[in-house]
């Protein structure tokens, strides 16, 4: 078994809070400018890398002398703007030791879900690439709420590296890889080398948030792996504590677990509709509907559908779901949710006699539909 990152050519790298910071004192500078010699090591190899960075937030709580993480938004929000001066300065600096320029990359789920935007990112993206440009991207969490936040870094950077159509994610912590139970509570975990990305059992390994300072655990980067699959990317889940551990993985050497994508890439524009983390409302699906569009590419009937949740209108983004809330889909509506209401569980044709107009047979069309 070899490294996936030794033939992949365009490269996500996801630096964890623990892997930035003296645990939670401030950055760790000797550590950025690690990342930055390998990352620039890369780039002399011709590889293409974004680097995914949390810190900000541990940033401000240093500078502005708070010993705790506040738990008021307002004041996060006031650490992470704070604190991400601090994280570019330090970035900017290693990597022009190297003859790099860098870049700074503030997102939001709102950024990703409005189509022109997302657009506009990616255009961004592969300019800064094409000039040989570092981005650097964190999540904007001076302006997020929880209606337009990712949640955390390791999401973030599988959106990215769907945004870019990267060839692999590599996900950066302070374990060695994914274990097939919690090392720290059964001595008889085993180290999971390599498996496909999606495996529901792998979600059924991986535990919750294993650190205080940051914000996503080993569950996080599994369902990260998941998505980035979506677009074809590899993932490599490793420990940031190993040396030269890009070089090596690069060189071929297989470190840490190995999620390989084995699904088909979506095209682009139903990459867009399945990276939408939420929905503007749910449509529920009797047990035919999950069967026409999971196995047969069939298009979503009104009569297939049990129940609308939320309000929508024409046109947005909603989540179609099973009977027990398992995501099934995302896909543009073609009604809102008040007419939606008054024609699910009819047939197609009974329409126009229930709201006096028909714009169109399904709720949504096969060809606006991504299933996940």
């Amino acid at each position: 078994m070899s490294s996936v990152i030794a033939t992949a050519q365009r490269i996500v790298v996801k630096v964890g809070s623990s892997l930035v910071t003296n645990d939670g004192r401030g950055l760790d500078h000797a550590r950025l400018a690690r990342w930055a010699e390998q990352i620039a090591a890369l780039t002399a190899l011709g590889k293409e890398v974004v680097l995914v960075s949390s810190g900000a937030i541990a940033e401000g709580l240093v500078r502005l002398g708070w010993t705790q993480r506040p738990q008021a938004i307002n004041e996060l929000q006031a650490a992470a703007a704070v604190g991400q001066m601090g994280l570019i300065e330090a970035y900017e600096r290693c990597f022009s030791r190297h003859g790099l320029r860098s870049a700074q990359i503030l997102l939001t789920h709102a950024d990703l879900a409005d189509r022109e935007r997302y657009l506009n990112a990616r255009s961004t993206l592969r300019t800064l690439l094409a000039l040989k440009v570092i981005p650097i991207i964190n999540e904007n969490d001076t302006v997020t709420t929880d209606e337009i936040k990712v949640g955390d870094n390791d999401t973030l950077a599988a959106l990215v590296a769907n945004l870019i159509e990267a060839d692999a994610l590599i996900i950066l912590t302070d374990q060695p890889g994914l274990y097939t139970a919690d090392p720290r509570q059964d001595p008889a975990a085993e180290l999971v080398r390599e498996a496909r990305a999606g495996d529901a059992a792998l979600e059924r390994m991986a535990g919750g948030a294993g650190s205080a300072i940051g914000t996503g655990g080993m569950l996080t980067k599994v369902l990260a792996a998941k998505r980035a699959a979506r677009s074809g990317a590899h993932t490599v889940i490793v420990s940031g504590r190993e040396a030269r551990v890009l070089l090596r993985l690069a060189e071929g050497e297989a470190i840490g677990t190995q999620l390989i994508a084995s699904a088909a890439r979506l095209e682009a524009r139903r990459q867009w509709l399945a990276d939408h983390l939420r929905g503007r409302g749910r449509l529920v699906l009797d047990a035919g509907a999950v069967l026409a569009l999971t196995t047969q590419g069939k298009s979503l009937l009104p009569i297939g559908v049990t129940a609308v949740e939320g309000e929508f209108q024409r046109g947005e983004v909603v989540a179609c779901v099973d009977a027990t809330g398992r995501d099934i889909a995302r896909g543009l509506v073609n009604y809102s949710a008040a007419d939606a209401r008054r024609i699910i569980g009819h047939p197609s044709h009974d329409i126009a006699a229930r709201l006096g107009y028909s714009d169109a047979p399904e709720l949504i069309h096969r060809d606006d539909l991504a299933v996940l």
